[in-house]
């Protein structure tokens, strides 16, 4: 009952941020006006606003324009609310689980925001940077300088790519891997990036072998860097274990 109820939780902060994401980069309110079809403007119903839910009964069309609904509101309402029950279950109740589950909701955030605009914005890692210090503060990992060394590893790494490349960093990109460094520790963060690029590269590659990208086709960076933040930040120690017994 207790995993149905944080379920559910994640899956209404997963609907927010859908609505954080679309907003807060076109400089819009998160609050008014209420939620409405972006095709014909048609104010919604609770009932139409119910997480996933209301997607698959209206098989992703609006009730009113017939408009198609992007498949990306459903996806980020479910894996935000699956991600919250699994930090439960894996965490237990702690200060740990607050950060996890604001860490999770920063990046349904970005990640939104990045794949509909190709922008991550500042207020959003400004917001969340500031409650990872303040938590981290209580809850440490490591010694109490990871989350120091951790910020200057996730944002001087990327930085220095970026200048060294010509602009093949966004600066987003930049600050979210150094606001994640909070969090992670300068240990988690390295691998994050290094799970990132793996990603990128094989969705990349997939992509063109499929005709699906062409080379010169731009793809946000910002969700593989969500998925590798969150694949370290769990699976630090299997993975990295896995590696160093292979080199070994």
């Amino acid at each position: 009952m207790e995993n149905a109820f944080i379920l559910f939780i994640g899956l209404v902060i997963g609907s927010f941020c859908n609505v954080a994401g679309l907003r807060i980069p076109q400089k819009k309110s998160i609050v008014y006006p209420g939620s409405s079809c972006p095709a014909c403007d048609r104010k919604l119903g609770w009932y139409e606003m119910i997480p996933v839910v209301s997607w698959v009964i209206q098989r992703g069309s609006c009730r009113g324009c017939k408009e198609k609904i992007l498949i990306l509101y459903p996806v980020t309402e479910l894996l935000t609310g699956l991600l919250f029950m699994f930090s439960l279950l894996l965490l237990d109740w702690s200060f740990e689980l607050l950060l996890i589950w604001s860490l999770i909701s920063m990046l349904a955030i970005i990640t939104v925001s990045d794949l509909v605009y190709m922008v991550i914005p500042d207020c959003i890692l400004l917001f969340f940077g500031g409650l990872f210090i303040l938590l981290r503060s209580w809850v440490q990992i490591g010694s109490a300088w990871d989350p120091l060394f951790g910020f200057l590893l996730g944002f001087g790494l990327l930085y220095t790519i970026a200048a060294t490349s010509g602009g093949g960093m966004g600066g987003g990109d930049i600050k979210l891997m150094g606001v994640a460094g909070i969090v992670l520790g300068w240990k988690a963060v390295l691998l994050a990036f290094m799970l990132a690029l793996f990603l990128g590269a094989v969705f990349g590659t997939a992509g063109l072998a499929l005709k699906r990208l062409n080379r010169k086709q731009r793809i946000p960076f910002g969700p593989f860097l969500a998925a590798g933040i969150l694949l370290s930040y769990f699976f630090y120690e299997e993975i990295a274990g896995f590696y160093f017994s292979r080199i070994h």
